[in-house]
């Protein structure tokens, strides 16, 4: 019986913090299961589309947004007038063509531009586990130069 109330002393303060850490309003959670059945559905989804592109937004808060994004294709050409996008690349590989001036870009949302052509910019080659920082009014565009695919998550920061 000491056993048990024991074990009750050790395992009720874990459950109660357990039990608040997850109902924390604006706290959320994927684990990495998740992520790959996420990941594998919109590979299949890809697969379908005529731009070979698939996106899921796992989250919308007040002030940042998170997509899972898979690319078997290049992507446009994208401009955002106040968010920032922090990309983590989850696999695969491409040419970031970033910077320069977005040409004949159409407005696609508030604050959003897409297509058209970037003239200018630098390329930078990033692979699964990199991290990159996108600023706003910054013309960008993954190109998959011969790589199969491409996944990666996207946290849009709202600056507006």
């Amino acid at each position: 019986m000491r056993k048990i109330w024991c074990l009750c002393i050790v395992l009720i303060p874990v459950l109660a913090i357990s039990a608040q850490t997850t109902s924390l309003e604006g706290f959320k959670y994927w684990s990495v299961a998740s992520m790959h059945q996420i990941a594998q559905h919109l590979a299949s989804e890809a697969a379908s589309d005529p731009n070979r592109f698939a996106v899921q937004q796992l989250a919308d808060f007040p002030n940042e947004s998170a997509l899972l994004v898979h690319r078997e294709a290049d992507g446009q050409p994208e401009w955002h007038e106040t968010q920032v996008d922090i990309v983590f690349v989850q696999s695969g590989s491409a040419t970031l063509l970033l910077g320069g001036t977005l040409v004949n870009g159409e407005t696609v949302a508030p604050h959003e531009k897409r297509n058209g052509t970037i003239q200018g910019g630098v390329r930078q080659k990033v692979s699964a586990g990199d991290l990159i920082r996108i600023p706003p009014k910054t013309p960008h565009q993954f190109l998959l130069d011969g790589a199969k695919e491409f996944t990666y998550i996207v946290i849009k920061v709202k600056g507006y």
